[in-house]
């Protein structure tokens, strides 16, 4: 960044990642911001992210556009098109390039769960930061995320709450509580 010149190229890629989620978008946002708003440059810059709250920086920035590689889904089935589309992608597909790359079934079904309840939380926030204000809507994201530990007991509390001890035998039963124990943190 700091040679570039009008007749540069500026490819980046996933700045911001292999830290924690609020400072690699930090990082991440203030680069964008650089990049688009230094007078010394006006370089050219891709910039590949997996933050979608980055898409949000195009509606202030005149200069930035964001773009998407589309997929479509068909049955739970999600297949890439390996196609550049203008506008900002709607999801991220990272659980369904897992199990392209081959990761075992059970990762992947646990993967859709914790996603699952780390979106309830996402839209209580979101609810939150319009109601509140972001402070109040900032302080309750970090909360959420502090409690991912807390999400694996949710599970373990949501599959006692459902099971009817009444109907296992007792090596069932036995079997069925070392497998909470095992969950819970």
């Amino acid at each position: 960044m700091h040679n570039a010149t009008p007749r540069s190229l500026i490819l980046l890629d996933e700045i911001g990642r292999g830290t924690s989620t609020f400072d690699g978008l930090s990082i991440a946002w203030a680069v964008a911001e650089y990049l688009h708003n230094s007078p010394d440059h006006s370089a050219k810059t891709l910039f590949a992210t997996h933050y979608h709250e980055l898409t949000e920086l195009a509606e202030n920035l005149p200069g930035a556009q964001n773009y998407q590689l589309t997929a479509t889904e068909t049955d739970g089935e999600v297949v890439f098109l390996h196609k550049l589309q203008k506008g900002k992608a709607s999801k991220s597909y990272g659980i369904a390039v897992a199990k392209l790359a081959g990761l075992p079934g059970s990762v992947i079904d646990r993967a859709k769960d914790v996603l699952i309840r780390l979106e309830r939380y996402e839209l209580a926030v979101f609810a939150d930061e319009k109601k509140t204000g972001l402070g109040a809507a900032a302080a309750a994201k970090v909360a959420s995320l502090v409690s991912l530990f807390a999400i694996t007991n949710e599970t373990a509390i949501d599959d006692l709450r459902s099971t009817n001890i009444d109907e296992l035998s007792p090596d069932e039963s036995k079997a069925f509580l070392t497998d909470i124990k095992r969950r819970i943190v």
